[in-house]
């Protein structure tokens, strides 16, 4: 009975971790399931990701960067097709004092992605506010801001860390299985938690 239970969590524990659904950015309105969306309009965003390939090549990031004077490549997506006649203006600021640390002319973007590279990342640790402007006919602009955290190194995030635990949960399980001994010291302290 608690062998069939134990293989049904498991086996559910699976589809939950391979569902598309789950790990995905998007799939419902909003900034709650996307901290990487600007809000342009009411229902109408553009996406955010950061990348550092030379320190992280398989990484990416949104509100927290974690080095600075390095390559950072900051990619911008529309997610309405109506934004791509416009010229669009970017600039990054450190925060608070607002000094500019990187700036981009107004121009269109007709693929729908933009991707800004700083040579050198951002120069220091702290505070940084990204700048959007969507450039309108009789100076109807749409502007948006994001802010992000420089230079506070690589931390694990709490998806990584239940994907972790997930990972030794199902080695566990796996060793339970294949391995005789194993599975009977468990057996015993499963019987021994019941009995208490």
């Amino acid at each position: 009975m608690t062998n069939s239970i134990m293989k049904k969590s498991f086996i559910a524990l699976l589809g939950m971790l391979f569902s598309t659904m789950l790990w995905a950015h998007g799939g419902a309105a909003g900034t709650d399931t996307d901290q990487c969306k600007f809000e342009l309009e009411p229902e109408h965003w553009i996406h955010y990701t950061a990348y550092q390939p030379l320190s992280y090549p398989a990484e990416d990031f949104c509100g927290n960067i974690p080095d600075t004077g390095t390559l950072t490549q900051l990619v911008f997506d529309y997610q309405d097709v109506r934004y791509r006649n416009r010229a669009v203006e970017f600039e990054v600021t450190k925060e608070p004092e607002g000094k500019r640390v990187f700036f981009q002319a107004a121009k269109k973007h007709k693929s729908g992605t933009v991707v800004l590279k700083l040579p050198n990342g951002v120069p220091e640790p702290g505070k940084y506010l990204i700048h959007i402007t969507l450039k309108g006919a009789a100076g109807e602009n749409l502007d948006a801001h994001m802010s992000f955290v420089a230079g506070k190194g690589m931390a694990t995030s709490s998806s990584s860390l239940f994907m972790y635990a997930l990972f030794l949960l199902a080695g566990l399980y796996v060793l339970y299985l294949s391995h005789a001994g194993f599975k009977e010291k468990v057996d015993k302290l499963l019987n021994k938690a019941k009995d208490a």
